[in-house]
């Protein structure tokens, strides 16, 4: 009988002559890995629907309110709807220049543009210790990121979604899983700088909110990556404009810009004067203010910023900004204190004022320093003569001359006389004379 089994299943079939045993364990081969080639699909698909159910629609939390500066009390500024008029083609100058070492310190000025090269020795980021490990991942504030998220935001950092891009990284446009439209800063790790960079603007900003301030959202920190994600305002920066870039969309009035100067001087008075320990910004310009759809400003950009602690008045520290736009006794010395940004802030509120660049050298050698020129003007009496062409309906003689005193007082080359920024707020929004009362007694004192 046993016998007669083998020989059964040692014929030879019809089938490639194979034998009957080879056959069936063919069969039975084929079936078992369809079998498990279901069983596998099956399971990698319930993963998969695992995945997208636990997958956390994460919605933007606001960062912790700090107090707000008291200095928006009875506001003489009412401004109008329309901040824009005439359409007119106009275009940037990029000035190139060379660099001035006469001290010995090293000097970094940037052309127009962002700029973000930090000091080595950093002493108001000191206390913060490396974001590197992964248990400081877990910060006290804003939204914790994953690469993955971001990627998925900015559809995998397509050239599509740059919005911005230079020495510090690239600037996408990003929408979240909730739909939020956001900024993503991906910071370039040159040298260890994306990690200066970071600690820099989640110190200097993180905590703290303003309505003239580009809001911090969150963060992402894995490996060697270091991503911000900010804010979206999508109706350009005052450079563009100022300078042409949004031409196309007519130009601001004066209530407008003063609108947007107002803004800037409000949330630089914050920083200055509302919080502890107060920011420096360090690299206040035109491109550094964005504007709203309600032409609101927020100041961007804190990767220069520097702290100043209770008890300290000013450091020292290498010069770092943009060329037209830095103190004098900063870029001489390196000796830097919020009155530094007063000055930049100056020279913006003169280039609002005559629509030029801070320096020009397609200008006559008297022209090309916006502020020299300025004062020229205006001590041959002529100051009725600086204001922007391109603003059609012309401002008061006395507004006029309230946001040029203002911005000679910021401008001038003592520090110590220069206004501090509350002082600022409350000489554009004044009607008076804006020179403060302390500013007034020093000076009669004086003669």
């Amino acid at each position: 009988m046993d016998i007669k089994f083998n020989l059964d299943w040692s014929k030879k079939t019809h089938i490639f002559h194979l034998k009957v045993w080879i056959l069936v364990t063919i069969f039975l081969s084929i079936f078992a890995l369809v079998v498990f080639m279901l069983w596998y699909y099956i399971i990698h698909k319930k993963k998969s629907k695992e995945k997208k159910i636990m997958l956390p629609v994460r919605l933007v939390p606001n960062p912790i309110e700090s107090r707000e500066i008291g200095i928006d009390q009875n506001s003489a500024t009412r401004v109008h709807n329309n901040y824009m008029f005439i359409e007119k083609d106009s275009h940037k100058l990029l000035n190139h220049f060379k660099n001035d070492d006469k001290n010995g310190d090293d000097i970094i000025i940037s052309q127009p543009g962002s700029f973000n090269c930090l000091d080595n020795d950093d002493s108001s980021v000191k206390k913060n210790q490396s974001f590197s490990s992964p248990e400081l991942s877990h910060l006290d504030w804003g939204h914790w990121f994953t690469l993955r998220e971001l990627e998925i935001a900015t559809d995998k950092f397509s050239k599509e979604n740059v919005i911005g891009e230079g020495g510090y990284g690239v600037v996408y446009r990003g929408r979240l899983v909730n739909g939020t439209i956001v900024a993503v800063k991906r910071l370039l790790n040159n040298l260890g700088q994306a990690e200066k960079e970071f600690r820099v603007e989640v110190e200097a900003i993180g905590h703290v909110r303003h309505k003239h301030l580009v809001r911090l959202l969150g963060y992402c920190i894995e490996g060697t990556h270091r991503l911000l994600v900010y804010e979206y305002v999508d109706n350009g920066n005052l450079e563009q404009w100022l300078h042409g870039g949004m031409a196309h969309l007519g130009h601001l009035t004066w209530d407008g810009r003063i609108k947007i100067l107002l803004g800037t001087a409000k949330a630089l008075a914050y920083l200055h004067d509302a919080i502890e320990p107060k920011v420096v910004h360090r690299d206040i310009k035109t491109s550094n203010i964005l504007i709203d759809h309600d032409f609101n400003a927020k100041i961007s950009d804190f990767g220069l910023a520097k702290l100043l602690g209770e008890g300290k008045s000013h450091i020292f520290t290498r010069v770092m900004g943009t060329f037209g736009y830095v103190a004098p006794e900063y870029a001489s010395s390196g000796y830097l204190n919020e009155k530094s940004d007063v000055y930049s802030f100056g020279v913006v509120l003169l280039e609002a004022i005559t629509g030029r660049d801070p320096v020009d050298d397609s200008r006559p050698v008297h022209e090309k320093n916006m502020v020299d020129w300025l004062k020229m003007m205006v001590g041959a009496r002529r100051s009725d003569e600086v204001v922007d062409p391109n603003i059609e309906t012309r401002p008061s003689t006395s507004s006029l001359k309230r946001a040029l005193l203002t911005a000679l007082r910021c401008v001038d080359p003592n520090a110590e006389q220069r206004p501090t920024m509350s002082q600022v707020v409350r000489m554009l929004e004044s009607e008076e004379y804006p020179i403060p009362r302390e500013s007034r007694r020093r000076r009669k004192e004086s003669h």
